[in-house]
């Protein structure tokens, strides 16, 4: 009878520690979380990124998105990933309600704040903290909210930006398709390579495949004015660099007029002129070559490495029989 009636006290024992732990659970969520609402791709129209170093503010205009106050070319891949985020900011777990933000990454020290407007509207507004250590989140507040909340995506190096990076540091793009003429000006030295349609010969078996392809049976020659056949597998690669020519950084407080006398020069003929101008380094121990470009109204640096592989001796740009020629 006494073992009975033990049995009967360890089972309601069990039974109470069972609904204990029950209705402790930790991970059973009595909270309910805020719901940001998606913004319609297109409505944003100004970013402020804030930092303790300052703000950053980007416009959205008719030629895209700016850096203002000075007007600069916002760089769009790195404005569009802060517009998809911003957009579809969603949170997944209450982390916080304590108001100790340090570890969050979100004291006024370390936090970056957002603020994205659709006109005099504001949409939404947030701070953005530090990684989660699951690297699949980030930490952020939300306006007018003490809590601390994981939101999705690892996403706080979209926003760690500095007005230099934000620019968009693109300073020549052409189609090379279009070009028929290279000018090309290394001190004393130049020349001119242009680009004439020769006829193509056609087999046989393959004149029926010809005639699919194109109905005017030519092809492309590039040659010098005097006639001198130009090696391409050298021109193709230096027409590629500069159709998609992106600087290192810009030079401020300089304006392109402030430089003059370029240690080389090409000018490109298509459906228009392009032009890239570079000159000597203005500090001996520098890296970068100060340069000018027809598609950029500000000067910029190249990379020595770059600055190097367009910065070829005509000569070397000529078939090798045809040099030999020449130095006869």
């Amino acid at each position: 009878m006494k073992l009975k009636k033990e049995y009967g006290i360890l089972f309601i024992v069990i039974v109470a520690l069972s609904l204990y732990q029950i209705l402790r659970n930790p991970d059973k969520i009595s909270y309910r979380l805020p719901e940001l609402p998606e913004i319609s791709k297109g409505n944003i129209t100004k970013i402020e990124i804030s930092k303790p170093e300052g703000p950053i503010v980007l416009s959205k205009t008719a030629n895209g998105w700016k850096l203002l106050p000075q007007g600069y070319p916002a760089d769009t891949d790195r404005v569009k990933n802060m517009l998809n985020i911003i957009r579809k900011l969603t949170l997944t777990t209450l982390v916080s309600e304590s108001k100790s933000y340090d570890r969050y990454g979100l004291d006024n020290e370390k936090k970056i704040a957002v603020k994205a407007w659709q006109g005099e509207q504001l949409e939404r507004e947030f701070d953005v903290g530090k990684t989660a250590s699951s690297s699949r989140h980030t930490f952020v507040r939300i306006a007018g909210d003490h809590r601390v909340y994981h939101a999705r995506q690892n996403f706080r190096s979209d926003f760690d930006q500095t007005m230099e990076r934000l620019r968009n540091r693109n300073v020549l793009s052409f189609d090379k398709t279009e070009i028929h003429e290279i000018h090309i000006i290394q001190g004393r030295q130049s020349m001119v390579i242009t680009r004439r349609q020769i006829p193509v010969t056609v087999t046989a078996d393959k004149k029926e495949q010809a005639k699919e392809t194109t109905d005017s049976e030519t092809g492309a020659l590039w040659q010098t004015g005097e006639g001198k056949k130009v090696d391409e597998s050298k021109l193709n690669p230096l027409l590629s660099t500069l159709s998609n020519l992106s600087g290192d950084k810009y030079i401020s407080g300089r304006e392109k007029g402030d430089f003059t006398d370029p240690i080389y020069k090409i000018l490109l003929k298509g459906t228009r002129d392009y032009s890239l101008s570079i000159f000597a380094k203005t500090d001996k121990d520098s890296e970068n070559y100060p340069a000018v470009s027809s598609e950029n109204d500000y000067p910029f640096e190249l990379p020595r490495w770059k600055a190097d592989d367009i910065m070829k001796n005509p000569d070397e740009m000529l078939v090798k029989d045809e040099t030999s020629k020449t130095s006869k």
